[in-house]
């Protein structure tokens, strides 16, 4: 499927803005119409943060949380175990410690606690002196512990992105922040949670005054250090990345290139990444960095997360960093022996027929469910729910496709869970296992109402066609311009038809493939890589001259001798006639 753009805006686009056009059709299909958006665009840059005082809520919260530290009261940070909760701790803390006030944190046990807020922690913590909570990443739906807060005497503010509950409004807090909510002006309203969190840190670090506070210092050190965080939690919790996310993922990249914590240089280490040598994308964070800090949480205890990223001895950095590569390898290990046996279903009838996957095991461990659910949603096509039996209690996650919103389709059956939450996208809750069955059936419905069979599957699309023979070096440079890549902003695929293959595959480790693709009167030749494609290649029987249609991205090979622009084949075509 080819996307396509207004041709007319395009065009005036590329004039005003003085831009190629296959960058302004890019950009007019992404919803830039004026030669300003292109160049905020374009050059995302530190002073496009937005105002964080014009989010809801977001003036009583600074001014009850500049009170706590006046007075030095003991501040709870109550977070998550995903990436997202807990960068959003290390934010948070990170800021109200700047300003000299004394803050501790909260990270669930995901198997022992699940998530959300508990009633008997809020009641350790006011045990403890403890008179203000401020919840990360969690707690638009949290009734029950607001309740509780209140009860106990504790003063709550909620920073969260997830989406409220359509019926029973907000949680009874002092301060609300989340710009899902009705009446919230914040013009970005796809932060991440960690997003929240560091709009909470921006207000409070501009509005401090002292003697030995310097604003532009904060402007100029302070806040772009903390997007290395944002970035990560941004790129990790996959939400768009457009409008202010697009700033932070942008700024937080560059501010990585350079990492000063101990604990972020010893995960870079581990990771096999050296931003020294090679400048780093939202894929190294997405698959090399986002699963790593993922397992701490999924495996074991997220709160090593936070220790990683704010101990200054080395050596425990060092030691934590191991420990989450080791839990990341027993992540990989669990998920493919369970994923094993997921495919294996997978070819039953029933999963082939609906619209609507859900999939339950008994002992599947909680940590990788989310996963499996998206392995599910890529193989098939089809949204899914993978749910976990565990002594009478069954725990479920859900991923979603386009254009199905899973957080509705589960509110239909909420009669049926003890905890549920998400958004569009991706979704958690908790039940008891006798309802599993009538979820399954209630969902399967759901799904055969909401979607057609058209909506299924996973249609290659394609942004634009792209001859080889106008691929220079100088469109190269202005296509990296539309970086970072990933939610919202994919990556351009371009079509390039009638493409000859200029020399005989080349079959790497039996499992990729390298070809030299010629095009044009000039015969532009362009190596091209297939990962994981030497069976769909070995099959198409390829010879030298073959003519083709490719879909492909744009890649640098870095190496000092052969490098240059290449392609990466997404899809191959013959063209026989």
């Amino acid at each position: 499927m080819l996307s396509s753009a207004d041709a007319g805006v395009a065009s005036a686009l590329a004039h005003d803005a003085g831009l190629p056009l296959l960058v302004a059709e890019l950009l007019t299909a992404r919803g830039v119409r004026s030669a300003a958006e292109a160049e905020r665009f374009l050059h995302p840059q530190i002073n496009h943060l937005l105002d964080p005082f014009t989010m809801l809520g977001m003036r009583t919260a600074v001014e009850r949380m500049q009170r706590a530290i006046a007075a030095r009261e003991p501040i709870l940070i109550y977070g998550d175990y995903d990436v997202d909760g807990t960068t959003a701790i290390v934010l948070l803390k990170t800021a109200i410690e700047m300003l000299h006030g004394e803050v501790r944190f909260h990270v669930p046990h995901r198997l022992r606690e699940g998530y959300g807020m508990q009633r008997e922690i809020l009641e350790t913590a006011a045990g403890e002196g403890v008179c203000l909570v401020v919840s990360v990443d969690t707690g638009i739906r949290a009734f029950a512990a607001a309740e509780a807060a209140e009860a106990l005497g504790l003063d709550l503010i909620v920073t969260d992105h997830h989406l409220p509950e359509a019926t029973m409004g907000l949680p009874k807090a002092l301060a609300v922040l989340n710009p899902n909510q009705a009446g919230c002006a914040y013009r970005c309203r796809h932060l991440c949670g960690a997003g929240v969190a560091f709009k909470l840190s921006q207000a409070l670090l501009e509005s401090h005054i002292a003697p030995d506070w310097d604003p532009e210092r904060v402007r100029t050190k302070i806040l772009p250090s903390f997007l290395k965080m944002v970035a990560i939690a941004t790129v990790a919790d996959a939400v768009p990345l457009l409008g202010e996310n697009r700033t932070f993922v942008a700024s937080g990249l560059e501010e990585l290139r350079r990492p000063v914590s101990a604990g972020l240089r010893a995960l870079m280490q581990e990771a096999q990444l050296d931003p020294a040598r090679r400048r780093l994308t939202s894929t190294d964070i997405g698959f090399r960095l986002g699963p790593r800090i993922n397992a701490a949480g999924r495996m074991d205890v997220a709160s090593d997360v936070v220790e990683l990223f704010t101990t200054r001895d080395q050596q425990r950095a060092k030691d934590l960093a191991a420990k989450l590569e080791k839990l990341n390898r027993e992540r990989r290990e669990t998920e493919a022996a369970v994923l094993d046996e997921i495919t294996q279903r997978l070819a039953d009838p029933v999963f082939r027929d609906t619209r609507c996957i859900v999939m339950d095991g008994e002992d599947w461990h909680r940590g990788i469910i989310g996963i499996l659910a998206s392995r599910i949603v890529d193989r098939t096509g089809k949204p899914a729910i993978v749910i976990t039996r565990e002594e009478g209690t069954a725990y479920g996650s859900g991923r979603s496709i386009a254009g199905f919103h899973l957080l509705e389709a589960i509110e239909n059956c909420q009669d049926l869970f003890t905890r549920f939450g998400g958004h569009a996208h991706a979704v958690g809750f908790s039940l008891p296992a006798e309802r599993v069955d009538e979820l399954r059936s209630r969902l399967t419905a759901w799904a055969a109402e909401h979607l057609t069979e058209e909506d299924l599957g996973s249609p290659l699309t394609c942004h634009a066609e792209l001859p080889l023979d106008r691929i220079t070096p100088a469109l190269f440079s202005w296509l990296r311009r539309l970086e970072p890549f990933g939610i919202g902003n994919e990556e351009p695929v371009f079509i390039a038809r009638n493409v000859r293959l200029a020399a005989a595959p080349r079959y790497m480790k039996e499992k990729h493939v390298r070809l030299q693709l010629a095009h044009g009167p000039r015969a532009n030749t362009f190596s091209a890589l297939g990962w994981n494609q030497a069976e769909q290649i070995r099959a198409m029987e390829l010879a030298e001259g073959q003519i083709l249609h490719v879909a492909y991205r744009l890649r640098e090979n870095e190496h000092p001798e052969y490098g240059g622009i290449e392609l990466e084949i997404v899809d191959l075509q013959r063209n026989d006639e």
